[in-house]
């Protein structure tokens, strides 16, 4: 049986990030796979920060051929019956009645739980894994996003890596892409333009005066959010506007306003190194094919680390020696808070190899298909 209608539920946790996959991924089987699709928010006001036209105060509306529900504290809309395939994003509980309801159908609901991405070893053995419910006739699969064959890829649509190269191809789109930010469309002289999301950490305390007083001029593009706030507090100024900027000897900061997510990928294909954080632009730098720093959520016992390492082994196994090394540091140092003054230089120097490297990349993780069409392949088996 071809699965056709889909509940996806989310649970705003960081504002965009749980979000920000949840809301992909809706887009993504309605459009590249023709799927009936509700996505169910408990937030919609950050849900509306990155989806601009929706409208925060209404309880159901249709946007980009999505169905957008409140997902309601308190009582459960009773009249709502659960779709073919039922996706609780990150581990969010669904509502009891909701459940009775999916226990209730003929034919039960595919029932996933949709993980947080990682490259450790161990998704591999836990992907599609089982868990019957302890009291209904359910049975739900987790679903591990991940970089190899036997887990449940990534996401991407169809055409996105088309579109990128089209994008990085014509010279004149970003030059009104530029405009469009506020920031000169042509270059100076070996000029290094860079956008920032990232969470706090005090590398950049180091890393913001190594910039000022480089021997070459580098632009930062930061949206508003918790990175501009890092950057203010090191030049000691207050938190700008969007479209305000500073200068600080060779570092020119552009502030740039949150935007939809077309315009993220677009800011992060225009940018010669991107720094980015948790999983949703983690992916998305990816599919630029330009050259990445991330920035890992942090957990306790520093698990986060471990996660970097084996994020690092896969990406860069095909990575020149030299080049491998640079990246790792750069990596290690932001994401544990330390100097950046020692591993800054080596990842320039690195940054032609790296970037060499990012732009094959993608067809890599992409060779057993994304996410999306895995989990469709997968609904309609258990379907049948």
């Amino acid at each position: 049986m071809q699965p056709s209608s889909w509940d996806i539920f989310c649970a705003v946790i960081d504002n965009y990030g749980d979000i920000g996959v949840s809301w992909r991924l809706a887009r993504q089987l309605a459009h590249d796979h023709d799927q009936r699709v509700r996505l169910w928010v408990d937030d919609l006001q950050s849900f509306a920060h990155i989806a601009p036209g929706l409208d925060a105060g209404r309880a159901r509306q249709r946007y980009q051929s999505v169905e957008v529900c409140h997902w309601p504290a308190s009582e459960w809309p009773m009249d709502t019956q659960p779709a073919d395939v039922v996706i609780e994003a990150f581990g969010c509980p669904l509502p009891d009645s909701y459940l009775a309801a999916m226990a209730a159908r003929s034919r039960r609901p595919v029932w996933f739980n949709l993980e947080y991405l990682s490259a450790e070893d161990w998704v591999e053995d836990c992907h599609d894994m089982a868990s019957p419910h302890p009291q209904l006739p359910l049975v739900k699969h987790f679903f591990f996003p991940g970089f190899t064959r036997r887990t449940g890829g990534l996401l991407c649509e169809r055409t996105l890596l088309e579109e990128r190269a089209a994008w990085q191809a014509d010279a004149a789109v970003q030059v009104a892409f530029w405009q469009g930010c506020g920031v000169p469309p042509q270059r100076q002289a070996g000029e290094l333009r860079i956008s920032v999301f990232s969470y706090e950490t005090t590398a950049f305390d180091s890393w913001l005066p190594l910039l000022a007083a480089a021997d070459r001029p580098v632009r930062l593009l930061v949206p508003r959010g918790k990175a501009l706030s890092e950057v203010a507090r090191v030049f000691g100024q207050p938190l700008p506007e969007p479209g305000t900027f500073w200068t600080r000897g060779n570092l020119t900061v552009h502030t740039l306003p949150l935007t939809d997510q077309a315009g993220y990928d677009r800011l992060l294909w225009s940018c010669d190194l991107n720094l980015v954080r948790g999983e949703d632009s983690f992916v998305r730098a990816q599919w630029a094919a330009r050259p990445f720093l991330w920035h890992i959520y942090p957990q306790e016992e520093d698990a986060h680390l471990v996660k970097l390492e084996a994020f690092l082994t896969r990406y860069e196994r095909e990575l020149p020696q030299e080049a491998a090394h640079a990246l790792t540091a750069a990596m290690q140092a932001w994401n544990n808070g330390v100097s950046m003054e020692g591993a800054w230089p080596a990842l320039l120097s690195a940054l032609p190899v790296l970037a060499d490297h990012a732009r094959h990349w993608p067809q890599t993780v992409l060779a057993h298909g994304d996410l999306a069409a895995r989990l469709v392949q997968s609904a309609r088996i258990r379907l049948q």
